[in-house]
Formats: C-alpha cells, sequence, structure tokens
C-alpha cells in the first residue's frame, strides 16, 4: 500500500474512534444529568440516553488542521432555552406589580362590581390610569355607532392605517375594501388594528373628529381618569382606570351590536374578493362553561395583558375588568380565580342561610 493509502487509513480511523468516544461520552454525561436513577440495562436504555441527549443538547462537529493533517472532533453544547426579555410595563415602574390580593392574581389591577347594585365586589388599584391597549376599540366602536353611520357602507384600508408605532401584522392590505359592518366586527372580536383605524378615519368629519368625540364620550360617562390620542390602542397614552373601563363596559351594553360582536367566537369577512376567518382574540367565549354578555381584550408592552368584560355569574351580571396582567393566559385565569372565589362565597352564603332556617324550625 502506498504512503498517501496508509495516511487516508490512518485519518479515516482516527474519525471512527472520535466518533465512538464522542458518542459515549454524550451518554454518560446524559445519564448522569438525568434526574431520575440510572437507566436500567436492556434493549429500551440506548434509546432512553439518546432521547434525553436529543432533548437537552447537540453535538457540534468541529474540524482542525494541524501541520496539514486534518482533526475531526465532537463537541457537546448544553442547550439553553432562549431567554425572552420582557420590558417593564407602566404598572410595573409605578409598582403596582408588588400589590397582593387575597386571590393570587396576576393583574396589577383589578376591578370587579355587582352590576345591578353597582357594589365593587374586589378592588385592586382600580383608579390608577394606566395604558390600555385595544380596549380602546371598546370606546372606537361606542362612537361609531351612536354616529348611526352606515354599517353597509364600503371603506377602504390606505397606507394611513398601517401601523408604524409598533409595526403590528394584519391581513388587510392597504387597497382592501369591506364593509364598515365588518371592520367593527373584527376590530371588537379580534383586534384588527388596520380595521379600527380606518373606522376612525370614517368618522363623520375625520380621525381628529373620532378621537375628539372618544374624550368627549369619556367626559360624559364621568371617565375623568381616561384620555384617547388614536382609535386603536397601540398608543400608550391612550390611558384610563379600571374604574373609568367599567363605566365604559356599562354604556357599552346598551349597544346590542357591540355585545353581539364582540363575543362572536368565528367570523368570516369579503376581503377584495377574498375569504378572511378571524377567531376571537378571548377564547372563553367558546366555553360553555361561561356566559360572556360582552367583553374585549388587549395588549402592548406598556400595558401588559388587559381584558374587560362583563359575564353572568351564579344568576347575575358582573363586570370585571383586568389591567397589565402578567402573561398571556393569565388575564383568562384571573377571570377563572374571580368566578370561582363568587360561586364559592354564595356557596358559603347559602349553606350558612340553610343552617340558619333548620336551627329555627
Amino acid at each position: 500500500m502506498s504512503l498517501r493509502g496508509l495516511q487516508m487509513m490512518k485519518s479515516t480511523l482516527g474519525v471512527a474512534i472520535s466518533l465512538l468516544f464522542a458518542y459515549v461520552s454524550v451518554a454518560s454525561a446524559y445519564a448522569a444529568d438525568d434526574g431520575s436513577d440510572a437507566a436500567p440495562a436492556g434493549k429500551h436504555s440506548r434509546h432512553r440516553v439518546h432521547h434525553i441527549a436529543q432533548s437537552k443538547a447537540k453535538v457540534v462537529r468541529r474540524v482542525t488542521y494541524v501541520h496539514g493533517h486534518r482533526h475531526v472532533t465532537l463537541q457537546r453544547v448544553a442547550y439553553a432555552p432562549p431567554v425572552v426579555y420582557a420590558p417593564p410595563s407602566v404598572g410595573d415602574m409605578e409598582g403596582l406589580n408588588h400589590t397582593h390580593d387575597d386571590l393570587a392574581l396576576r393583574s396589577s389591577v383589578a376591578l370587579v362590581m355587582d352590576e345591578n347594585s353597582s357594589q365593587i365586589l374586589l378592588d385592586k388599584n382600580s383608579d390608577v390610569a394606566l395604558p390600555i391597549a385595544s380596549i380602546t376599540k371598546l370606546m372606537t366602536s361606542l362612537v361609531v355607532v351612536e354616529a348611526k353611520q352606515d354599517m353597509s357602507e364600503m371603506l377602504q384600508i390606505t397606507e394611513e392605517d398601517v401601523d408604524h408605532e409598533k409595526n403590528s401584522s394584519s391581513r388587510l392590505k392597504p387597497g382592501t375594501w369591506m364593509s364598515r359592518g365588518d371592520m367593527l366586527h373584527i376590530a371588537l372580536m379580534s383586534s384588527e388594528n388596520r380595521a379600527a383605524s380606518a373606522l376612525g378615519r370614517n368618522y363623520p368629519g375625520g380621525l381628529s373628529a373620532a378621537i375628539a368625540a372618544m374624550n368627549a364620550k369619556a367626559k360624559a360617562l364621568g371617565m375623568n381618569d381616561t384620555h384617547y390620542i388614536e382609535p386603536t390602542g397601540l398608543s400608550s397614552q391612550n390611558v384610563a382606570s379600571a374604574r373609568d373601563l367599567a363605566k365604559l363596559v356599562e354604556a357599552a351594553k346598551k349597544e346590542p351590536l357591540l355585545s353581539e360582536y364582540s363575543t362572536d367566537s368565528r367570523y368570516t369577512v369579503d376581503a377584495n374578493g377574498r375569504e378572511l376567518q378571524y377567531a376571537n382574540s378571548n377564547h372563553l367565549v367558546s366555553n360553555p362553561t361561561w356566559d360572556i354578555l360582552l367583553q374585549k381584550t388587549g395588549f402592548i408592552n406598556e400595558a401588559g395583558h388587559c381584558m374587560v368584560m362583563r359575564a353572568m355569574i351564579e344568576g347575575r351580571a358582573v363586570v370585571m375588568v383586568f389591567l397589565d396582567s402578567k402573561g398571556k393566559d393569565s388575564r383568562i385565569a384571573d377571570a377563572g380565580r374571580v368566578r370561582k372565589w363568587l360561586e364559592d362565597v354564595k356557596s358559603s352564603v347559602t349553606t350558612r342561610l340553610a343552617g340558619s332556617e333548620q336551627s329555627a324550625m
């Protein structure tokens, strides 16, 4: 065999040995990293170690040249989940996230009100004005409906409706035509930003008149901590307190269209002859155990996750407001905590009353 052939054989053998040692090293390392006892011997043990190795790390192949000779080595690189940086909300900067409550809510601000009596059942920082994100669209929709505009009129999405502040996405491209009713529907149900913007632009007198109407309506309702500068909620300068938003919910319930559209679970619109399907941003509306009469969600970094909701609980209408909630589904979980609390309270009262009646007999 030639010298070149011997060198090639030696190189191939070296790579094979490196691979073998690397596999043994990786398998051993992952067996040690496993929190349980050592894997039992048998035909399944190799598969178990291989699965752990795949899920927790990867092997990186490195090629180097030393004095003209090629060397291949395998190095285990531990897997580290990506770190997602969540910028502090306005509520965080105000220290509201350190406020504790008996229900351990994840929302920095919460208000629960019995609609019939106007009694406040739960109050957590409800008088602090904070960014409200897309809950803004509830007021936008209210002034549009109160203006008695034609819901069948066709409106066009333009470049003016494109969000350049948060760069949010939308399936409604500039040039898209859609009825005012459909835009109202998906703005309330799916929080469609360009639809809400178009509704504001096409308000009688234009966008500035729409914003003026929103602020005037807020003042008329006694929403003294509320201010709007645009119709979508993408701006953190749209602010309100939870107490103010409870008043908005009470006003919005008087317009049946807002209740109907906001609680629709799915809806299909015609956009320039193309069907677009939208789903509700609040999946509780599809939950058969809930009876939701009106709702709106919202999120931007400055506001955290927000939600207002009017629902029937234990036979009574209850208004719930959650602002600056931590985590995508935390506002939903907070609503669940509140409902369970109200159900438990009623159950406790009923039990005590039943006990009193028996004692009197």
